[in-house]
């Protein structure tokens, strides 16, 4: 009769455990969704504001026309490209070729100068900002993802449901080097 009831204690804990671990890879799958829908939506932001800030530029600096033509390929690009690393990858160019827009601002003093130039990049960067925030929510829920797939005995349970890896954001190479600066 002990036995029984040690037996079904047993049995009750390892269902909960089964129940809680279960419930956790879930709990984690959609924060990485949730996390994905929040990059995708400062993109949108992003891509939105890429049109206004060219076609401000374009009247200071018309036969710039290589620069301009660069960002909205990249920009065109990123908003096709597949998920994944091949997304990350088209992102990173934007964000390169973006680069080219505001050096090019410094060649013309009006433009520095202009309201709506300075909105739009004040836009732009504050929306960087928030990619970045977002891609850190990612890494971390992924981080966590990945522990819990990993790690013994939630291993288990993620193999059962196949629960598997995420890969998460990381810095380009030339981004990750050391700026130079000459005066």
């Amino acid at each position: 009769m002990i036995i029984g009831y040690v037996l079904g204690a047993v049995l009750l804990v390892v269902v909960f455990w089964l129940v809680g671990s279960y419930n956790s890879f879930i709990r984690l799958t959609n924060q990485l969704k949730e996390a994905t829908s929040d990059i995708d939506v400062q993109l949108k932001r992003r891509y939105d504001l890429i049109p206004n800030l060219v076609s401000t530029v374009k009247g200071y600096a018309a036969h710039e026309q290589g620069t301009f033509e660069k960002v909205i390929a990249a920009r065109n690009a990123a908003m096709a490209a597949p998920a994944g690393q091949a997304k990350v990858k088209a992102e990173n160019e934007l964000s390169q070729t973006l680069k080219s827009i505001f050096a090019l601002a410094e060649s013309y003093p009006d433009l520095k100068a202009n309201q709506n130039f300075l909105e739009l990049q004040r836009e732009l960067t504050d929306t960087e900002d928030k990619i970045q925030a977002a891609r850190r929510f990612f890494n971390g829920v992924g981080r966590d993802l990945n522990i819990k797939v990993e790690s013994f005995p939630s291993n288990m349970i993620a193999k059962m449901f196949n629960f598997s890896r995420v890969d998460l954001f990381d810095a380009k190479a030339e981004e990750k080097e050391a700026v130079k600066v000459q005066f």
